[in-house]
């Protein structure tokens, strides 16, 4: 028994360990230029990423076309942003003070298109090929954005209930700023997996089990 408890245990802090960047939530056209369309990646482990050497790109699947090494050190639980607009409108017009922001991308998004996020190796961490026209009843984020819930979390968690797409004060704190573009961008709230959730629950469950055991 105390092996198997160790070895649950052992699990639960793994699953945690390792740092996992995501795509949690884009923008493919604003109300106005000037604020940008934008894509958000989010720190989802309990480790720090060093962005340095990683990259983005749409639906011609290049690493390297546009670099995300200006986002530095991701720390755990840090969401940081990527957009066509100057850094500086971006942070005002959403007032997201204190935000990564990596303004002037050229790597524009459409309305069918991808995200595709690499790492220094070039290596594919993430993926979201997205489209309302093809994958009905799908999120079209014009002026509108989309956040990854529990099951878009990803890697690769693409398509249908995967995005969620942006209201006023949802769970996110999604608003709706001056130029009536609504979303969230720099602060995505990170649900518990429920994976997470349920090894944590049994774990505890067999704690007390053979606690209530030993006492006999």
């Amino acid at each position: 028994m105390q092996r198997l408890i160790s070895a649950i245990a052992v699990m639960l802090l793994a699953a945690h360990a390792s740092a996992q960047i995501r795509i949690t939530e884009y923008m493919y056209n604003s109300t106005t230029a000037a604020t940008g369309e934008f894509v958000e990646f989010t720190n989802l482990g309990a480790s720090s990423v060093d962005f340095t050497g990683w990259s983005f790109d749409d639906s011609s699947r290049t690493p390297g076309s546009t670099s995300l090494s200006a986002f530095g050190i991701v720390a755990p639980g840090q969401s940081v942003v990527l957009t066509d607009a100057v850094a500086a409108t971006f942070i005002a017009d959403w007032s997201i003070a204190g935000a990564t922001v990596n303004g002037g991308s050229v790597d524009n998004l459409g309305r069918s298109d991808e995200i595709n996020l690499y790492d220094a190796s070039s290596s594919l961490v993430d993926r979201l090929t997205y489209s309302d026209q093809t994958f009905v009843g799908t999120p079209r984020t014009n002026g509108t954005s989309a956040w990854a819930n529990v099951s878009g979390a990803g890697p690769f968690g693409n398509i249908t209930s995967a995005w969620t797409l942006s209201v006023v004060g949802d769970v996110q704190g999604s608003v709706q700023i001056a130029n009536s573009d609504l979303g969230n961008p720099g602060r995505h709230v990170v649900p518990e997996p429920a994976s997470a959730s349920l090894i944590a629950g049994a774990l505890a469950l067999m704690i007390r089990r053979r606690r209530a055991a030993q006492v006999r």
